[in-house]
């Protein structure tokens, strides 16, 4: 395996990569795992690599294709090959994310799964909406949050309803995969697929059809896959079968970051790669260019307690720098006193901006009293985690509203909008349209629009559907000659939505910001429309707001605060300064991971937090918390005992409870007497 060491300097595109680097981008022929520890410049490599197919291999860029997790991410790879390239030559290439992958491949391929044209993406509400409909007269309708959890879970494993159903091991993963084929039928009726399927449904339209495999292990010259550790079952399968016997791919991971367990990550994934590819080339990057000797050396300490299939050790040639600071506190009160104290103290006296700092833990509570510290010294914050733009009700209306234009078979937006604005179209009515749709197989709308539903739902229900199904298709029928700006524009118009807004606000002031919202989602569509003009139809834009909502909820700037997230939130980011708190048995690692795999995960979301950290680390931890009303004593973290001891400063042993709070408050004060001074 090789192992980077001195940078050297070769011609373009690869300039300043080091041996290692050099060697994952040169490795064309067969397939690739680079292991890239934190901060060894993995993006830089992927760029260079890129770069290095078009202009010395002579590769199109349309074949090449680069895929990873968050929208985020895929904009910054897009713009930093666009950027070496200088624009033309990247001209075609595709770097997106695994389900933009997949809803590309389902745009071409739908038939061969059933699906028709202009299909929906239901979001996490809507597939929750369907599954409960589907289990609606079942005995499992109490269970809907696990049997969602089994289905994504199966989904995630690449299975399908008839597999899970063979291998289910117990009556709960039976009735889960009885569920499953239910749902996935009610899918198919609405014309529909949900988050999952944009990769399960490609597998299966590859994995069957021998011409459309082909088809695109064409398309795929070159495939690159960023975050490897991330990937899941179905996902794997996806690069499997795109990228067939030749095997010319690329995966960039590091099992030690892998800690999405949760949500199907599987890292062994890494160790399937060898056993599948006998021929893998396998290079490690070390050579770190983020963080301080100090803090690599208490990250490379601390992993080591995890076993490994493929070993690393993380190097830099910054120096030392500063030991890692310990402060203990009484209680999280304290704790968040003190950090805050120590914070605006480091700023005033090295001269630091905000934006410099992040505060990092394990659960989203340990926020709540740092929150009110930094508000009491009006320190500017971002806590990420907020509440999604797409989440809010009359964002979410005018989505459905324009996801009914675009595919007349979805259901869930239909139930959703039918009475938004109130139409007087009451339960009993839809109760009945929906057993007429169920009786001719068709869709709510098209059932609505039936010359006879008038004989079955009523004279008054009738005329009030029929004035709502012939506006939509005149919606629709506009929509053909519109862009999808123009068409959320004249619902909203028509529709009276600002009105039903102002109807339904319990104050001025709520009914203001709702409307901003709504301005801000006409605007955003305008902005799409704009960027994708070649895809500016109400279905490709109803998809890509689908997928974006789902990729990049809360994304906004943030310069100038400091960070408040959590360890999960904090992966692939980086902070001159870090506070890890709550460094604290029962809480990192948790309490609910005490077995061996779930510490191996605690243990790698620990160093995920310690190399975000570039020139300083603190960690705090508090001697009780508050839990279940009940003041519980804390113990220090086992994972502070397996960092060596002379890399660790600790501060502020022994204080009283009432010495050490009077201190950070005294501390805060005159700290912010300074600051507004200056």
């Amino acid at each position: 395996m090789l192992r980077s060491r001195a940078l050297v300097h070769v011609g373009p595109p690869v300039n300043r990569l080091n041996p290692a680097q050099l060697a994952a981008v040169r490795h064309v022929h067969g397939p690739l795992l680079v292991i890239a520890g934190a901060g060894s410049g993995k993006t830089r490599v992927i760029v260079a690599k890129i770069a290095h197919l078009i202009r010395d291999c002579g590769m199109p860029a349309r074949r090449i294709h680069a895929v990873t997790f968050t929208n985020k991410a895929a904009r910054e790879m897009r713009e930093r090959a666009s950027a070496e390239l200088r624009g033309g030559d990247a001209r075609g290439l595709s770097v997106t994310t695994f389900h933009t992958l997949g809803l590309d491949i389902l745009r071409e391929e739908h038939a061969r799964v059933g699906l028709r044209p202009r299909f929906s993406i239901l979001d996490a509400d809507d597939s929750t909406a369907l599954l409960a409909e589907v289990l609606r007269k079942s005995p499992q309708a109490t269970e809907l949050p696990a049997i969602q959890a089994r289905i994504a879970a199966f989904k995630g494993l690449g299975l399908s309803p008839e597999s899970a159903l063979a291998s289910a091991a117990d009556d709960n993963a039976q009735q889960a995969a009885r569920a499953w084929a239910d749902y996935q039928r009610a899918l198919l009726a609405c014309n529909a697929v949900d988050f999952d399927d944009l990769i399960g449904l490609p597998v299966q339209a590859l994995s069957e059809h021998a011409d459309c495999r082909a088809a695109w292990q064409e398309r795929m010259g070159y495939l690159l896959v960023d975050e490897y550790q991330d990937t899941n079952a179905a996902q794997y399968r996806l690069l499997r079968v795109l990228t067939g016997e030749r095997a010319r791919f690329t995966a960039v991971g590091d099992d030690d970051q892998s800690i999405y367990a949760w949500r199907g990550a599987a890292p062994q994934n890494l160790r399937l790669l060898r056993e599948h590819y006998p021929e893998l080339a396998v290079v490690a990057l070390e050579q770190n260019y983020r963080s301080t000797g100090n803090i690599l050396k208490a990250a490379n300490a601390l992993i080591a307690h995890n076993p490994h299939v493929f070993e690393k050790r993380l190097w830099c040639e910054h120096g030392p720098g500063e030991d890692l600071r310990v402060l203990e506190a009484s209680d999280e009160e304290a704790e968040a006193e003190r950090v805050v104290a120590d914070l605006l103290h480091r700023r005033l006296l090295h001269g630091m901006g905000f934006g410099d700092f992040a505060i990092l833990y394990r659960g989203n509570h340990q926020s709540r009293p740092l929150e009110k510290r930094l508000r009491e010294a009006e320190v500017p914050y971002h806590l990420s985690g907020g509440t999604s733009f797409f989440a809010h009700s009359e964002v979410r209306d005018v989505f459905a509203y324009l996801r009914l234009i675009a595919n007349p078979d979805d259901d869930t937006a239909f139930l959703r909008i039918v009475n938004v604005p109130r139409r007087e179209i009451g339960t009993a009515t839809l109760e009945k349209l929906s057993a007429q749709a169920t009786r001719a197989g068709l869709s709510l709308l098209e059932t609505a629009a039936l010359p006879g539903i008038r004989l079955h739902i009523g004279d008054r229900a009738w005329r009030q559907l029929a004035l709502f199904v012939d506006w939509l298709r005149e919606l629709a029928r506009r929509a053909e000659d519109e862009t999808a700006a123009q068409v959320a524009r004249r619902l909203v118009e028509e529709g009276d939505y600002r009105a039903w807004i102002e109807e339904q606000a319990p104050d001025a002031r709520t009914a203001r910001r709702r409307n901003e919202n709504l301005d801000e989602l006409l605007a955003f569509i305008d902005r799409s429309v704009q960027k994708h003009p070649d895809a500016a139809d109400l279905g490709s834009v109803v998809n890509r707001l689908t997928l974006i909502d789902r990729l990049e909820r809360g994304e906004e700037d943030v310069t100038g605060r400091v960070r408040l997230m959590t360890l999960h939130t904090a992966k692939g980011l980086e902070f001159a300064h870090v506070y890890l708190i709550g460094m604290e048995e029962d809480l990192l690692p948790h309490r609910h991971s005490q077995s061996p795999e779930a510490l191996e995960e605690e243990r790698r979301l620990a160093y995920v937090g310690i190399t975000r950290a570039q020139r300083s680390l603190t960690f705090t931890l508090a001697r009780s918390r508050r839990a279940g009303g009940e003041r519980v004593a804390s113990e220090p973290s086992r994972f502070l005992q397996e960092i060596p001891s002379d890399l660790l400063a600790w501060e502020g042993r022994g204080p009283k409870d009432g010495q050490e709070r009077t201190r950070g408050k005294a501390a805060l004060a005159s700290l912010k007497s300074l600051l507004a001074g200056r």
